[in-house]
């Protein structure tokens, strides 16, 4: 009888052990909360491949010298650490994690790389526990609270917008189409419209509902600081910029733009011109405007330190200058530098 009352004690106690491993196991899994405001990277970063990400003193950003794979550094370019083994963009950041779209593509050999690596994946700041939340095709990602919003591509649907929360449940279809969610700020997504107008929309994540912010003819809107930067499509694609608190428009430049990126004090932007392109660069209101490099450039991201971007015609060679101050353009070496330490 003793034996047996024993035996049952010790059971329940290995049970009980057993219960509190499990909780505890949960609870070290669970992907915690994030604020409504909280944002994954920059509107601008985002249209431009999402290719830096700049959280909390550390920088996240695709290595052109070795295959885009992930790596990141202090905002100073100093100490670089490899993140992941596949080429990433999208890069977004809170919290203890890095949500990114992953493809090793072609790049690799051996028998790791026999199948593809490709979708939509969550990981450590150090890249440990990444865990593949959509494997599908990725164009444009954000993170909103405790919600990535993708722009999802399969020869299939084509492009859909779809949300899933953080921790790899509520995968929803939001739209039938193509809405890009690069731009938000305080749980509010930005974006211009592409089927019947190209009006400026809003879409609250706190409840997926849309409505119309402007109807004006814009392109790749970008938040920042209370305004909306933007291509104007029907002036020749000249960058203008919106106040959302005084509903009035602003025109910055009359040059083609290709593409741009907001930050610091400076607006940087690829000057279409068929004689003489350039990356340029201005304040925020349009005023001192001056040439960046000639050329034709591409892939325009920043930190809180840098501007970096890609020549047109060659994506390995990474270029960067001083985000604010004197223009002073020379080759991300630092990134240089890694991959060759990591590929010896």
């Amino acid at each position: 009888m003793k034996s047996n009352t024993k035996a049952l004690i010790f059971g329940g106690v290995v049970l009980a052990v057993m219960v509190v491993s499990l909780i505890l196991s949960n609870l070290k899994a669970a992907i915690p909360s994030n604020d409504i405001s909280t944002v994954g990277n920059t509107g601008g970063n985002i249209n431009n491949a999402g290719l830096f990400c700049e959280l909390d003193g550390r920088v996240y950003f695709a290595n052109s010298y070795d295959n885009h794979c992930m790596y990141s550094m202090n905002v100073d370019e100093t100490d670089l650490q490899k993140v992941t083994t596949s080429g990433v963009s999208s890069i977004n950041g809170a919290g203890d994690y890095l949500y990114y779209f992953m493809d090793s593509g072609s790049g690799g050999k051996g028998m790791g790389y026999v199948v593809r690596t490709l979708g939509v994946y969550r990981s450590k700041l150090d890249g440990s526990d990444s865990v593949c939340l959509v494997r599908d095709g990725c164009i444009a990602m954000q993170l909103a609270g405790d919600y990535l919003y993708y722009q999802r591509y399969n020869n299939q649907d084509f492009t859909t917008l779809h949300k899933i929360k953080t921790d790899k449940s509520e995968d929803t279809l939001i739209y039938d189409g193509i809405i890009n969610p690069a731009s938000c700020n305080n749980g509010i997504i930005y974006y211009n419209g592409t089927e019947q107008d190209h009006y400026l929309y809003a879409l609250d994540t706190r409840t997926d509902t849309v409505s119309t912010v402007y109807e004006g003819d814009l392109w790749y809107p970008v938040y920042y600081q209370d305004y909306i930067y933007y291509m104007d499509v029907s002036s020749n694609y000249r960058l203008c910029r919106y106040s959302l608190s005084a509903g009035t428009v602003e025109v910055l430049t009359n040059d083609r733009v290709d593409a741009f990126n907001v930050g610091g004090s400076y607006i940087y932007y690829q000057k279409n011109d068929k004689d003489s392109p350039a990356l340029m660069r201005m304040r925020l209101d349009g005023s001192e405007l001056e040439v960046v490099s000639e050329g034709i450039y591409s892939n325009i991201n920043m930190t809180s330190r840098y501007v970096y971007f890609n020549d047109f015609f060659d994506e390995i060679n990474t270029y960067r200058t001083p985000l604010d101050g004197p223009v002073s353009v020379s080759t991300f070496n630092a990134a240089k530098e890694a991959a060759f330490e990591q590929q010896k």
